[in-house]
C-alpha cells in the first residue's frame, strides 16, 4: 500500500508538471522531504504520512479490508 501511495503522489507532481518546491508547498512539506518523495525513499514514509499527503494533494483514499 505504501509504494501504491507513492507511486500516486509521483504521477500527481509529474502530471501537475510541480518543481519539487512546489510540490512541496502544496504537500505542506519542506523540499528535501518531497525529493524523497520523488526519489521513492519509501523506507522515510510512513503509511500515515503518505495518506495525508494524498490528502493534501486532492486524492481520495479508501481501505479495505481483505477478506
Amino acid at each position: 500500500m505504501r509504494a501504491d501511495l507513492m507511486a500516486d503522489l509521483r504521477k500527481f507532481i509529474k502530471a501537475k508538471r510541480l518543481t519539487q518546491i512546489k510540490a512541496a508547498e502544496i504537500l505542506g512539506i519542506s523540499q528535501s522531504r518531497c525529493s524523497d518523495l520523488i526519489r521513492g525513499k519509501w523506507e522515510k514514509f510512513s503509511i500515515e504520512m503518505l495518506i495525508t499527503l494524498a490528502t493534501r494533494a486532492g486524492m481520495r483514499i479508501t481501505l479495505k479490508r481483505a477478506a
